[in-house]
């Protein structure tokens, strides 16, 4: 039987491909300023509404970065935290080469709330201590940490000073090894706070890596890490054998 023909590509695809194929081979680089729309119009003999297409589909992917009465320039490439392990950020950030800044915004003991309480194991009303401050990679917020810990297990975790020297997951983990942890990722709108404590619009949609620790079956933290979805990423990367399968 003939093989069917495969259908010409849309026009815009097209546009996207040749666009696509810039950034793939490093012709344009995170940060630069790409060729006006008119003069990619132009350039591949396409209609104004067709390379618009293209360039805005990049855009809501987070390739571009489109700023009005300005141009449309490449965008930086999101920086990716590991899944599979308690990472710090300020390390991440650091070995970038870029420049870690940490905010404390709460630090002192309060009464677990039903869902806190749940989290630590503890029951409802049990003092906890309660850390929160946010990340920031050159400036810019990247990451809010909104942590809660037993203090049975840190006692003197409020005597702290948290700082671009020492982060609250940095002295957790020197007190206390873990050795149970367990993560959940979620897609959310930021409440009011976070959207303000992160510089982000209401409508700007965050990733929230929930996260708990426990040392010799004693719940150890709960953390809440909020990441606004266009500067940041969540990943992982595995062996598997072959007895796991995969699909």
């Amino acid at each position: 039987m003939p093989t069917k023909p495969t259908a010409p590509q849309a026009l815009y695809r097209q546009a996207k491909s040749f666009v696509e194929s810039k950034l793939r081979s490093g012709e344009w680089k995170p940060g630069d300023l790409i060729p006006s729309e008119n003069r990619l119009v132009v350039e591949l003999g396409m209609s104004r509404m067709t390379v618009n297409r293209a360039l805005r589909e990049l855009t809501a992917e987070g390739r571009l970065v489109r700023l009005s009465g300005v141009g449309t320039f490449v965008a930086d490439r999101k920086p990716q935290s590991n899944l599979l392990m308690i990472a710090n950020v300020a390390d991440e950030i650091r070995a970038r080469g870029h420049r870690y800044q940490c905010r404390l915004i709460t630090l002192g003991r309060e009464a677990a709330s039903l869902p806190v309480a749940a989290a630590l194991s503890l029951p409802t009303g049990s003092s906890v201590f309660h850390v929160t401050c946010v990340h920031c990679e050159e400036g810019v917020p990247v990451q809010l940490e909104d942590r809660y810990v037993n203090p049975e297990l840190i006692p003197e975790l409020l005597q702290q000073r948290f700082d671009e020297q020492l982060q609250p997951s940095q002295y957790l983990l020197r007190m206390v090894a873990p050795d149970e942890m367990e993560h959940i990722v979620d897609a959310v709108l930021p409440s009011a706070a976070e959207a303000e404590l992160l510089e982000l619009e209401s409508n700007e949609p965050c990733l929230v890596l929930m996260r708990r620790t426990w040392a010799r079956g004693k719940a150890v933290t709960y953390v809440r890490f909020v990441h606004p979805s266009s500067r940041y990423r969540l990943g992982s990367r595995l062996p598997v054998n072959g007895g796991n399968g995969a699909g």
